[in-house]
């Protein structure tokens, strides 16, 4: 057995006692050399189990006195509620966030900002730059004429067959013909909303739904019907049937059913089997955004939602931004029966895309290495959205709700006291914290005690700081809204 599998082995052997209690919080780990006695483990090994605890915030190292159990953060903190489904969901609105989002932004451009904890993307060194950029040249060199020819149509053929292979771990059994690419997968769901819908029309929405949707959705004068979602399930299957009972204009249904923005929330299979088949059966077109599935904790990929369509009824997005390359900005789209009017909207649109791109990511995808970033990206970020539900247990006052997704970049919070965000937002700015207020979540007011916060950097000594003087603002204004 190698020294890595044997340092993995032990760690998990104390993570597992950390688990069960045996272990308490606050009580001292066994010392370097008692590990090294009692399991006839090398000091490298022994060392590195601590420090693989440590890094995943199970312990900690107290100078000149060894590790000590850390607090479990979940026995800590209350989990979120589920929302109440028995009601019929508010009337459609024409979406109004883009304000929102621009004082926002302009906000946040207006003071300094010493630490963003308000965005959905991971540090840039958790991705592989010099790999890709290998790739990229790797491309360049075999195919040189790229640069001075026309783009291909739907996409480069060779991406499109690397992404059609893959597609097959899903559950899809898809042509490399089948699959455009996209400008990320914000064009795709622009182009699935165009291909099936026109303005005034109501689309379903979960609720929270990430504020690029909503901002699309505006920029096409649709209409949101917002239906209440799980952080555990993801969207209502009751309250969505329920509303297309009530309202007879749904014209498509948009979902992410794994790690949902902002709830991080992954939908079980059945329920997915069953959200086609309601789909299908009300002949209600449904977009599938699957961007964040390969960022999920799991040891086999996910079914995607197409995996259970057989009629074209579903429109699957997803993008390379979120895994692999957000300076890409690689998309694609599977439109179902909408294929030939995705073609045509698409060259209207923007055209094809350049290609170099395309075959850099084929390269690096087909290849093993793919898996291996995968692997050790998720594992970053599990790390790091535990330090960051630790420094929330800690620093923020009691009332606080919070739930830990199974995987994703993000953790989405209630505050105490139904204390509004945008103070918090305000406040928080005036300390040079940026964080993402729940009110842009929403195209109604229901989120404004909540707040989205991103794991996706390493936790710096600057991050741990910023967490707690987070907790002290919302501790302050929540004894004044009291």
């Amino acid at each position: 057995m190698d020294s890595q599998t044997l340092y993995r082995q032990l760690a998990d052997h104390y993570l597992a006692a950390i688990k069960a209690g045996t272990l308490a919080q606050g009580e001292r780990m066994p010392s370097v050399r008692s590990l090294m006695r009692k399991h006839a483990v090398s000091l490298s090994t022994a060392l590195q189990s601590l420090r693989q605890l440590e890094s995943e915030g199970w312990v900690e190292a107290r100078p000149r006195s060894g590790y000590f159990v850390r607090r479990p953060w979940s026995k800590t903190i209350l989990p979120l509620e589920e929302p109440s489904v028995s009601r019929p969901p508010d009337p459609a609105q024409y979406v109004g966030i883009h304000a929102r989002v621009s004082e926002f932004i302009a906000q946040g451009r207006r003071h300094p900002v010493k630490v963003n904890l308000s965005g959905a993307r991971a540090a840039p060194e958790l991705y592989p730059a010099e790999e890709l950029k290998n790739a990229a040249i790797r491309a360049l060199r075999r195919e040189p004429g790229m640069l001075v020819r026309g783009t291909s149509p739907g996409g480069n053929a060779h991406f499109r067959t690397v992404l059609a292979r893959r597609a097959m771990e899903s559950g899809m059994v898809l042509s490399p013909d089948d699959i455009t690419v996209t400008h990320g997968c914000s064009e795709g769901l622009n182009l699935a909303l165009r291909a099936v819908a026109q303005a005034g029309d109501v689309i379903a929405v979960e609720s929270p739904a990430y504020f690029g949707l909503l901002q699309i959705l505006e920029s096409l004068g649709l209409r949101a019907l917002e239906i209440p979602t799980s952080a555990t399930t993801g969207l209502s299957l009751d309250a969505l049937e329920l509303a297309m009972r009530t309202y007879d204009n749904i014209k498509a249904v948009v979902v992410v059913p794994h790690l949902q923005n902002p709830l991080g929330s992954i939908m079980p299979d059945e329920h997915k089997r069953r959200l086609v088949q309601l789909c299908e059966r009300r002949a209600v077109p449904l977009i599938e955004d699957d961007c964040y599935s390969d960022l999920v904790d799991v040891a086999a990929p996910l079914n995607a939602v197409k995996s259970w369509d057989r009629s074209g009824n579903v429109i699957h997005c997803a993008s390379l931004s979120k895994t692999l390359a957000p300076g890409m900005r690689l998309g694609w789209m599977v439109a179902g029966r909408w294929q030939a009017r995705v073609t045509m909207l698409k060259y209207a649109q923007s055209h094809d895309n350049e290609e170099w791109s395309q075959l850099a990511a084929a390269d690096y995808i087909a290849s093993p290495a793919f898996e291996r970033h995968l692997r050790r990206l998720r594992t970053a970020l599990r790390q790091q959205r535990e330090r960051v539900a630790e420094a929330i247990a800690t620093a923020f006052p009691s009332g606080t709700r919070l739930n830990m997704p199974d995987g994703g970049l993000t953790l989405w919070l209630e505050l105490p006291n139904k204390l509004s965000s945008d103070k918090v937002f305000e406040a928080a700015m005036q300390e040079g914290i940026l964080v993402a207020p729940g009110a842009m979540f929403s195209n109604s007011s229901r989120f404004d005690h909540f707040l989205r916060i991103s794991c996706g950097f390493p936790h710096t000594r600057d991050i741990e700081e910023a967490m707690r003087r987070l907790g002290g603002i919302v501790a302050m204004l929540s004894r004044k809204a009291a």
